[in-house]
């Protein structure tokens, strides 16, 4: 385990030598290539949702607990397909500048707000389970082992910025695709040779329909939506070569997530099945420490605390990069390069320390909660704004788009916490559609010439 964990982070410190510049770190140059694209993106969103949290929750749901890898999959599918190009196009860095050349300053500070709170519940949804593992492998306590994850993300991220993010994750991808699908097979085979385990389970435990068409639905949204209006992969779309390049890194890094969400739920299942009494979080990190060989189950490991390890690092080089760039820089008057590097660097830092302290706070929660909450909080008010000004730039004036913003997230809000019977996500989308077409028809009605009597 430890010499997978060695070999990736001296693949991305190697990287980092390049990286001399705020661009450098947080764009990589504006250089990268296919495999940079779909190593960045699948290194940030194959992390601990998508697998110790997906095994987790497949103890009490089955096989329908892939609906989030399958959904973050479906998400690049579109970006990919749709949004990477226009977005490339433009040539700029964050999220926020985009929607500030289209909608005015108000949007993007909104932006920058909601987007990163988003970002860093998602990186507490890695965090819980990075603790939760290197507590459990190492024995050290809770504070401790999170003291040991901050250091592994430093040595991850925080040298090389989108180069190491990118390195690290293509090489993460590798050890997770080489080992998690054989030893997933074989949590299969072990239990159709006992029946017995899932006795109790109710029918379509074993299939991905089983949570229902409506939960389907709700979850998919949540992270379809979420995606779209993420910094971290749209930074990515921003740093590769040409449009082309992003397009086709999204839909690589697409294939890589959707299937991997498979063998985790399988050893999920099977550890919950066989043994009952383990916390529910450590199902996947046991079956590898008990029922595979020490060089498969170390190699898995060890790509598991990277996938976990590359998804903080990845997040909050978002969020990172958001605070520094759109709020802190121009707040200090910051001109040097080297001063925004460091600014940079020391976001990043800032941002991975909140989301420990968040997830300490929060140790006995489920991590799929904290993901689908992410993603409804970054993406219900901003994407339909964001799709807008995409694809028919200063259709509404900047008042309109504010207030649909706005509106929309404080309507997902109130939704969830007085629990009505339609998801937030929806409620949140439904108010922002309906503000952005009240201001389409204001600005028709103010752009009609007047009748002469």
């Amino acid at each position: 385990m430890a010499m997978t964990i060695l070999v990736v982070l001296a693949g991305g410190l190697y990287a980092a030598r390049s990286v001399h510049s705020a661009e450098g770190f947080s764009l990589g140059g504006r250089s990268a290539g296919i495999p940079m694209i779909a190593g960045s993106i699948a290194g940030t969103c194959v992390g601990g949702g998508a697998t110790v949290g997906t095994a987790q929750l497949a103890g009490s749901v089955g096989l329908s607990a892939v609906w989030f890898t399958i959904g973050v999959g479906l998400s690049l599918l579109v970006m990919g397909l749709i949004y990477a190009r226009p977005l490339r196009y433009t040539g700029l860095e964050t999220i926020s500048q985009y929607l500030v050349e289209n909608y005015g300053k108000g949007a993007g500070r909104f932006t920058s707000f909601a987007t990163s709170l988003g970002i860093l519940f998602s990186a507490v949804a890695s965090t819980l389970p990075g603790i939760a593992l290197l507590a459990a492998l190492t024995g050290a306590s809770y504070l401790e082992s999170a003291v040991m994850l901050l250091l592994l993300v430093v040595l991850y991220a925080f040298f090389g910025g989108m180069k190491s993010a990118s390195v690290g994750g293509i090489l993460k991808m590798l050890f997770l695709f080489g080992t998690l699908f054989a030893l997933g097979y074989t949590a299969w085979q072990g239990l159709m040779a006992a029946p017995a385990l899932l006795a109790d389970k109710p029918a379509g435990f074993f299939t991905i329909w089983g949570i229902g068409a409506s939960s389907i639905l709700t979850n998919v949204a949540s992270v379809l939506v979420g995606m779209i209006c993420t910094q971290t992969y749209i930074q990515a779309i921003f740093s590769a070569a040409t449009p082309r390049t992003a397009a086709v890194g999204l839909i690589l890094a697409a294939m890589a997530a959707i299937p991997i969400g498979v063998p985790c739920a399988m050893m999920g299942i099977y550890m919950q099945a066989a043994h009952p009494e383990l916390p529910a979080m450590l199902s996947l990190p046991a079956y590898l420490l008990h029922y595979a060989s020490p060089l498969m189950g170390g190699m898995a490991l060890g790509g598991i605390v990277l996938g976990i390890v590359g998804s903080i690092a990845g997040l909050s080089l978002g969020v990172g990069t958001m605070v520094a760039r759109d709020i802190l820089e121009p707040l200090l008057k910051i001109k040097s390069e080297w001063g925004k590097l460091a600014l940079l660097r020391g976001a990043v830092v800032g941002a991975v320390l909140i989301a420990i302290a968040i997830a300490t706070a929060n140790r006995d929660s489920q991590i799929l909660f904290w993901n689908y909450l992410s993603m409804a909080l970054r993406g219900c008010g901003i994407f339909i704004p964001l799709t807008l000004a995409i694809f028919k730039p200063r259709a509404v004036s900047p008042q309109w788009a504010v207030a649909s913003m706005v509106l929309s997230l404080g309507a997902a809000i109130v939704a969830g916490v007085v629990q009505v019977n339609v998801s937030p996500i929806f409620v949140g989308l439904g108010v922002s559609l309906l503000v952005i077409l009240l201001g389409l028809a204001a600005e028709r009605r103010s752009s009609r010439p007047v009748r002469e009597s």
